[in-house]
């Protein structure tokens, strides 16, 4: 079975399990994104038919809401806290370092597919700021030098 079909499948179940209930749309996304880790383009028709929605309608809430991803996550998926706790503690000045040392915004994927860089409005770390979580691990008080010691911990980059 090839990787289209396999995501087909999945799409397509969820959405017909899914389709029936008040406000289906926002469950379905996260239903698809919590099994495949995205949403793909491709099944944005199959979710508007369902639902008797406009391509555009679906797109437009995809795009709204940041936590919708529409292409893979990379193998590990950096969130970066951008709360207040966070910035006063130097969580710009982290922010720079990371996006620089990965070499891509949040949103997107290393072009190896190793990280995704992600946002988060609180970990729930603030008297260890600034805070970021890898996996389900959360790092506290990390630094530039931290952050390149916990990626180098974790084998990815040298």
């Amino acid at each position: 079975m090839t990787e289209s079909v396999t995501t087909q499948s999945v799409v397509q179940e969820i959405t017909n399990n899914l389709k029936n209930k008040p406000g289906a749309l926002l469950p379905i996304l996260h239903g698809i994104q919590d099994a495949l880790g995205y949403i793909p383009a491709e099944s944005v028709p199959e979710i508007a038919k369902s639902l008797s929605l406009s391509r555009a309608e679906v797109h437009g809430v995809i795009s709204f809401y940041h936590y919708f991803r529409e292409t893979p996550p990379g193998k590990n998926t950096v969130h970066l806290c951008r709360a207040e706790s966070c910035q006063s503690m130097g969580g710009k000045k982290l922010e720079d370092y990371v996006k620089n040392k990965l070499g891509i915004d949040f949103h997107e994927t290393t072009a190896d597919g190793k990280f995704s860089l992600e946002p988060v409005y609180c970990l729930g770390n603030c008297a260890c700021s600034p805070a970021m979580q890898i996996g389900k691990e959360i790092y506290g008080r990390v630094s530039a030098e931290s952050f390149d010691e916990t990626i180098k911990e974790l084998g990815e980059i040298a």
